[in-house]
């Protein structure tokens, strides 16, 4: 029987780690993530993994590519500044097509900002921060047994479509402790990247399966392929054709859309009937929650839709939603960024921007204010 433990979620997410197979960290300190670090460094080597702090954020997030490269589970994690420095080589991982997860514990920007204050401001960055066009999963946990479940999955997720995960945490969700249950090995589900079968000499590291996704042969296995962020051939060879230029840029994107609808991840909360419908995430959501049970015993029709998978947006999820309600609120932890992807799919008129943006954490009271100006029908 699983016993019930005291974490907190930087704890929950470097557990988790470990569960997912992970056996390789590299990474620089940095608050307020540095937790996940110190644990690793602890907790990798009795599992016959290696932990090795890096001389920047740089340099450790080649380290994890090059692991992640000769089969090992890798993943880093980060915070503000360091997420920046690192964008480089996840655009380089991207288009290499190499499974790594990346931790960002956000804290309040830009620059060194305020190290120890909680934010929410790298949403446009965890889908943006590195040029060009590529697919991108971005998961956000609201509580600690989250960190360790999404934390599995974004190592699922990284193995299955061969690229990076973002695992974006901020810095209340990362600090925070509750009592978790963290499930046996044996009810955690582990994915594992595509092994080739076909040998050496046939093998093409850059030819899909009809998932869209190659396998995946590691380095010192036998099999030799090259490896660039330059435009490639099936054999990892660049190349100038605008033609497989495009194949490759549609596949990188299409290998996630495709199954979009199964890493759409989230929780919907007295949604059935509410004509005013909070969407928020990570903490956000945990005070939303608050305000939105305060509305309903003052007879307001509220419910939450909270977001787990950030990116891909869950575009669907979140038309139906704006469809049905009256009035939408967005309460986040920066300048105003979830918001302006959901007036993509919702009409600008029903959405209400609520943000707080000085390194501190919503009250319920500012959110159910918004909610109770919505309106919405009286029970």
């Amino acid at each position: 029987m699983a016993k019930v433990r005291l974490m907190q979620g930087n704890q929950a997410c470097a557990i988790g780690a470990i569960a997912a197979g992970v056996r390789f960290f590299a990474g620089y300190p940095i608050t307020p993530s540095t937790e996940i670090a110190e644990i690793l460094a602890e907790k990798l080597p009795a599992v016959g993994g290696k932990f090795i702090q890096m001389e920047d954020e740089i340099a450790s997030m080649g380290a994890v590519l090059g692991a992640s490269l000769t089969g090992v589970k890798s993943i880093t994690a980060t915070s503000g500044p360091g997420f920046s420095l690192k964008q480089e080589l996840i655009g380089y991982a991207a288009m290499a097509e190499i499974p790594v997860v990346i931790v960002n514990v956000q804290r309040l920007g830009p620059s060194t900002g305020k190290p120890t204050a909680p934010a929410q401001g790298d949403v446009m960055q965890a889908r943006w921060g590195t040029h060009g066009d590529h697919g991108v999963i971005a998961l956000s946990p609201s509580s600690v047994r989250e960190c360790f479940d999404l934390t599995v999955k974004a190592v699922n997720f990284s193995e299955r479509f061969r690229m990076p995960v973002i695992l974006l945490l901020d810095e209340v969700i990362g600090h925070m402790r509750e009592g978790v249950e963290i499930p046996e090995v044996s009810q955690i589900k582990i994915e594992n990247r595509k092994q080739p079968i076909v040998g050496p000499e046939e093998y093409e590291a850059y030819r899909p399966d009809s998932d869209g996704v190659p396998p995946m042969a590691a380095f010192g296995s036998g099999y030799r392929y090259h490896i660039t962020g330059l435009v490639h051939d099936y054999h990892g060879m660049p190349s100038e054709s605008d033609e497989l230029t495009e194949e490759l840029i549609d596949r990188l994107h299409s290998k996630i859309e495709r199954v979009k609808d199964e890493i759409t991840l989230y929780d919907e909360e007295f949604i059935d009937d509410a004509e005013v419908v909070v969407i928020a995430f990570g903490a956000s959501a945990r005070v939303a929650i608050d305000a939105v049970k305060a509305a309903r015993e003052q007879g307001v029709k509220a419910g939450l839709l909270k977001l787990i998978t950030i990116w891909p947006f869950p575009s669907e999820v979140v038309s139906k939603v704006g469809q049905k309600a009256q009035k939408i609120i967005v309460p986040e932890m920066n300048y105003g960024q979830l918001v302006g992807e959901i007036e993509r799919y919702i009409p600008r008129e029903k959405v209400i921007s609520v943000r707080r943006y000085d390194g501190g954490l919503f009250k319920p009271e500012q959110i159910l204010e918004a909610i109770v100006a919505a309106g919405g029908e009286r029970v």
